[in-house]
């Protein structure tokens, strides 16, 4: 039973990516998004769950403040959110659909993330978005990575199936996740159950250096990643006139983060730090009384991070001691290894090629960064579940995360066939 759509399902899939692309919402901050996606997955005819509903709150990380998200919540009521799904979501975004047919068979979930990136996009003519009119109206809110099409290949595969529904058997949960830049959000949908008893899982991404045209079985070498933030708290005085009184916490943060560079790489593996922010002082002739500093560590193995997070942590608190400072540390982000299993990379591989647009098979793509998804395949393998991460092949005008970023956007109509037609393939096992 073959998935696929017609040009007028296609017209309308890149007409939805390029309505999601000009309203980008940064992690936690997706209300318009995921009101939208509400919307269109209950008009289908889907139960749908949002926010608190789909989340272990615990487990949530990076959360902007209460101010960033009211401000948000009142500019996706002003771009035209519907303040009933608005209101469900009780400040927090993404959205479960479940799709049961009645008839006995596995369960199947799906994950697109749903979030933009921290960029401002182009605004000249090179730029296709700018120049057709589709480009972000939010300030310093971007969909450079591709999850506006991510989250229209979700509901291309929502409609897809929903239309196969009485052909098919078994449950299928399409999960649309909040907040995976920064690795903040696929924790706390793992953790919160909604993937207990789910057989075979799928995700993919888009571009990544495959063409259009391609598709990619399996992605690799994910690294295990922390985010955290480190805060010092020191003394402000007077710079000539008692500087003896004050305590440093500039100086705490900078000898942490030269310390921090140090720290040996293990025979085991791969490992990677980086401090990518360091905010401190207030003016020319204070001692600095506060410092923060925003940090990664990665490895690829668990074994591997936690050892650099380890040595990390001494390294923070050994600095605020050498200077007389208090500090705390907050995670922000966190991602586990992961591997997909054999038989849904083969499956992949078989059915690919038969769905119209797809041409070739590409070689296995290494992630050599982090993706949350991990807590979500790991939660499934852990159980007894197969999980699959693979690439949808697209050309890219510009790397991710480049303000030049834009799509081949054929990949929406092959992306939602290919699940689809996975999603088929599974509910006869």
């Amino acid at each position: 039973m073959k998935m696929g759509m017609d040009d007028a399902m296609e017209q309308r899939l890149v007409a939805l990516r390029r309505e999601f692309h000009a309203h980008a919402e940064t992690g936690w901050t997706e209300f318009w998004t995921t009101a939208k996606i509400a919307s269109s997955l209950e008009s289908l005819g889907y139960p749908v769950s949002v926010g608190k509903e789909i989340l272990d709150l615990a487990s949530v990380m990076g959360r902007p403040s209460e101010e960033t998200i009211a401000h948000s919540i009142e500019r996706a009521l002003q771009q035209g959110a519907d303040p009933v799904w608005v209101r469900r979501m009780d400040g927090y975004t993404g959205a479960v659909a479940v799709l049961d047919t009645g008839r006995k068979g596995p369960v199947v979930a799906f994950r697109f993330d749903i979030d933009a990136v921290d960029v401002s996009e182009a605004s000249d003519e090179k730029h296709r978005p700018f120049r057709e009119g589709f480009a972000s109206l939010n300030e310093n809110a971007m969909h450079s990575c591709g999850h506006d099409v991510h989250a229209v290949i979700g509901l291309g595969v929502a409609e897809l199936l929903m239309k196969r529904k009485d052909e098919l058997k078994g449950v299928f949960k399409l999960v649309f996740q909040p907040a995976e830049e920064g690795v903040r959000g696929g924790k706390a949908i793992a953790m919160k159950g909604i993937l207990n008893d789910v057989d075979y899982f799928l995700g993919a991404h888009i571009g990544m250096g495959i063409p259009t045209g391609s598709v990619a079985p399996e992605c690799g070498d994910f690294l295990c990643t922390t985010k955290f933030d480190a805060v010092y708290k020191g003394k402000a005085a007077h710079a000539g006139g008692a500087p003896n009184e004050g305590r440093n916490a500039l100086l705490a943060a900078a000898s942490a983060t030269l310390a921090l560079a140090g720290i040996a790489p293990h025979k085991d593996g791969a490992t990677r730090l980086n401090v990518g922010v360091l905010q401190a002082g207030t003016g020319r002739n204070v001692i600095p009384s506060k410092a923060v500093m925003k940090v990664e560590t990665r490895g690829l193995t668990m074994a591997l991070n936690d050892y650099v997070y380890a040595r990390a942590m001494e390294i923070v608190a050994g600095a605020a001691s050498m200077y007389g400072v208090e500090f705390s540390v907050a995670k922000m982000g966190e991602a586990v290894d992961a591997l997909s299993d054999k038989e849904l990379v083969d499956l992949v591989t078989e059915r690919a090629l038969a769905v119209p647009g797809v041409e070739k098979i590409a070689q296995v793509v290494s992630l050599g960064g982090s993706e949350d998804v991990s807590w979500m395949m790991r939660v499934v393998q852990q159980r007894g579940g197969k999980a699959v991460y693979f690439v949808l092949g697209s050309d890219i005008a510009a790397g991710h995360h480049n303000e030049y970023f834009d799509v081949d956007e054929r990949v929406l109509g092959y992306g939602a066939a290919l699940f689809a037609d996975l999603a088929s393939a599974l509910s006869e096992r």
